[in-house]
């Protein structure tokens, strides 16, 4: 019924995009070189040496799992994966290829930017990993280095979670405390966007390709399964967004989908649970297994959460789900690329952080309320400053 519905929205005005109303519209200055866009996600390893220490930021990260004695028992996880996840990288080619494709991306945003809004360029992207160089830390440096005024920090997490989004905000404001003691820099966020249209219409582009490849007889009946990355249950029951986020995206994208005349039956999967906390189900290899039980012969995958190719695309679900897909007798299982470099998503980048200046650089109202079953004490002062940060723009603007 709400799928049905969806005609009638206007997903540019969606809760996930509205800005704050009492913000001036335009940017404040034009000075070149002086606007900066930090790009925030995960990372990967680089090379086989930076497993390691990748497993071990991930696993002591608090945002994500919260353990007793964290620094031995999240190093102890890493080190029982170092080995099998080594492994995996060597057979997607060695490392991670995500910084590549940031950085492509990255570059091409820019280049939009700078013909779109001519009077906020040239425009200068970083590349900021939570978890492995080029990090933090190393953006910041450089940022300041290039003598930069303001900085939207655009996270590529296009669903809000504090375990992503919010556990990257923690740690730039951390760092900024530290590189920007006297907050000479201004900043700015974009930490949601998955149900802009651009980006859906990227996610369409990407699904309809795999459909035109399925045989006659099984084009339109083949189930069309959205895997995201799983989550921890005691953060989906604190109130984090993300899980709502990521339906969303779902229903606009099948909402296009149907526009174009697809109309597959589909289902919500997750995938890449680890450790010993119980995860957000289904997960993406039990419906597999349960697809191919019931006599389907045919499935397309489709990485929602995701926008770059990296370990859980290229690994997780073309290598390791496809092998179950082979035992379950699925003889046509196809996935949906990445959007990667492809041009309308790098036009949906460019619009977003383009419609992100010409708010005057507004915060998402979402950005400042706190999960219902409370924030951490990190999570509540990154917040605050987030707040004063608005404030700040909104006193310039006057």
């Amino acid at each position: 019924m709400f799928i049905s519905r969806l005609p009638n929205l206007r997903p540019a005005l969606s809760a996930q995009t509205k800005t704050l109303t009492t913000m001036t519209k335009g940017p404040r200055f034009s000075a070149p070189g002086k606007l900066g866009i930090l790009m925030m996600n995960m990372g990967g390893p680089r090379t086989q040496n930076d497993v390691k220490q990748f497993l071990i930021n991930i696993f002591n990260d608090r945002d994500i799992l919260k353990l007793p004695l964290q620094s031995v028992a999240g190093k102890l996880i890493a080190m029982r994966r170092v080995n099998k996840v080594k492994d995996q990288y060597m057979q997607i080619g060695g490392g991670s290829p995500i910084e590549m494709w940031t950085r492509a991306q990255g570059k091409g945003m820019v280049e939009i930017l700078d013909r779109t809004s001519p009077e906020t360029g040239p425009h200068r992207y970083y590349v900021g990993f939570r978890y492995t160089n080029p990090d933090t830390v190393e953006a910041m440096e450089q940022i300041l280095e290039d003598g930069i005024e303001h900085v939207v920090a655009f996270s590529q997490y296009q669903q809000y979670s504090g375990s992503t989004t919010g556990s990257n905000l923690n740690e730039l404001y951390r760092v900024q405390k530290r590189l920007d003691p006297e907050s000479k820099l201004q900043w700015s966020f974009i930490d949601r966007w998955g149900t802009h249209p651009k980006l859906i219409q990227s996610f369409a582009d990407r699904i309809e390709e795999q459909i035109n490849k399925l045989t006659d007889d099984v084009r339109s009946t083949t189930p069309i399964l959205f895997s995201a990355h799983s989550l921890p249950l005691n953060v989906v029951d604190r109130g984090d967004p993300y899980v709502s986020e990521v339906g969303g995206t779902v229903a606009y994208v099948v909402n296009e989908l149907k526009r174009r005349g697809i109309h597959n039956p589909h289902r919500l999967v997750w995938q890449s649970a680890v450790g010993p906390l119980r995860w957000l189900g289904p997960q993406t290899e039990s419906a597999i297994k349960g697809y191919g039980s019931a006599g389907y012969k045919s499935l397309v995958m489709v990485p929602i959460a995701f926008t770059s190719d990296h370990i859980e695309t290229l690994f997780e679900l073309d290598i390791e789900y496809g092998e179950v897909a082979e035992e379950a007798g699925i003889t046509q299982f196809l996935r949906a690329k990445a959007l990667n470099d492809h041009p309308p998503f790098i036009d949906a980048l460019a619009t977003i952080v383009k419609e992100h200046i010409d708010s005057g650089f507004a915060t998402d109202p979402q950005l400042l309320l706190p999960d219902s079953g409370g924030d951490s004490e990190q999570t509540t002062i990154t917040r605050q400053w987030i707040a004063s940060q608005a404030e700040r723009l909104k006193a310039m603007q006057k």
